[in-house]
């Protein structure tokens, strides 16, 4: 199982150095994070439907009720999704926000035409719909539009997304396959990167998927391992994580995964931010440092179960 992992990663590799070698618009800059945007803001939900918390600050980061100009990226539910505005009227229902509107298309040369791009540049925020998050690399990866979101984040924009709009995001496309959701590593391997050195999964607890991502992690040590349960957030700005929403967000480390790191019982003491399983948990309000990998000390206050460690729908899919 381990060398079919470490295979399939290396396959993955070339892949998508492939990917890279073809001509791109796509600015690479030397990054002063570790894993998150520089700027901007990422809101990484598990699917399932989101909080009135996580909508109120994907509001709230997009510039408030009347200022927010919102596209939703419908690609990942297939074409006939370009003529569907439920996810649209949703969010202007649940936000309160009027200025919404869907952006779609499954043609890459589309994509990386100027007249495409236009809305982004004038966009506060983009919300990326569940479906099958191939069908978003295959229509926008490497082409303007991808740098159109890239740079809505440097100008201090917002970028969420539920589901395989949640998956998309990392820079390791985990579930990527055209045949099943199932396959783990599959023939689509490189997302977005917004969330960089990161493979994220969704429908976590719902969908019994919490040990999938440990083997990976564990073969590719610079990669950190996001897990969400749906109904539940990740709130990304610059290199620190929070966590919103009704459950759990796990983190994947590879120290942890390992025995190396924080253990869950030292000198008879608890710790709740620890584990010595090959992941642990995050719930609402817990903060976590990408780049320190490690958990951040919060004050014990009413409800509070927190301390300090170190780590270590039908829509999708």
């Amino acid at each position: 199982m381990k060398k079919l992992i470490i295979l399939s990663f290396i396959i993955a590799v070339v892949s998508c150095s492939a990917v890279f070698a073809q001509p791109s618009p796509i600015t690479i800059k030397k990054s002063t994070t570790r894993h998150g945007p520089e700027k901007g803001s990422l809101i990484i939900i598990g699917g399932g439907g989101a909080t009135p918390t996580i909508w109120s600050k994907f509001v709230e980061l997009a510039g408030g009720k009347d200022k927010a100009n919102i596209l939703v990226v419908t690609t990942a539910a297939g074409d006939s999704a370009e003529f569907v505005t439920e996810t649209v009227e949703l969010i202007k229902k649940e936000t309160g926000v009027q200025n919404v509107h869907a952006l779609h298309t499954g043609d890459l040369s589309v994509a990386n035409s100027e007249k495409f791009i236009e809305p982004i540049k004038k966009a506060t925020a983009i919300f990326f719909d569940g479906g099958r998050q191939w069908h978003i690399a295959d229509s926008y990866l490497n082409t303007l539009t991808h740098q159109a979101f890239k740079d809505l984040l440097d100008r201090g924009g917002v970028i969420a997304g539920t589901s395989a709009g949640a998956t998309i995001q990392g820079s390791f496309l985990w579930r990527g396959d055209t045949k099943s959701s199932e396959i783990l590593i599959g023939d689509h391997t490189q997302g977005l990167g917004f969330l960089k050195n990161a493979v994220i999964d969704q429908h976590l607890l719902t969908r019994n998927r919490q040990f999938d991502l440990v083997d990976f992690v564990k073969n590719t040590p610079e990669l950190i391992g996001i897990g969400l349960e749906q109904a539940t957030a990740i709130l990304v700005q610059r290199d620190t994580l929070e966590v919103i929403g009704k459950a759990y967000v796990a983190i994947y480390d590879y120290n942890t995964i390992i025995g190396n790191g924080v253990k869950h019982v030292t000198n008879g003491k608890e710790n709740y931010t620890a584990s010595d399983g090959p992941f642990f948990f995050l719930h609402e309000g817990q903060k976590y440092d990408l780049a320190k990998r490690v958990v951040i000390e919060q004050p014990r206050g009413k409800g509070s179960n927190t301390g300090v460690g170190k780590s270590g729908d039908d829509d999708d899919k």
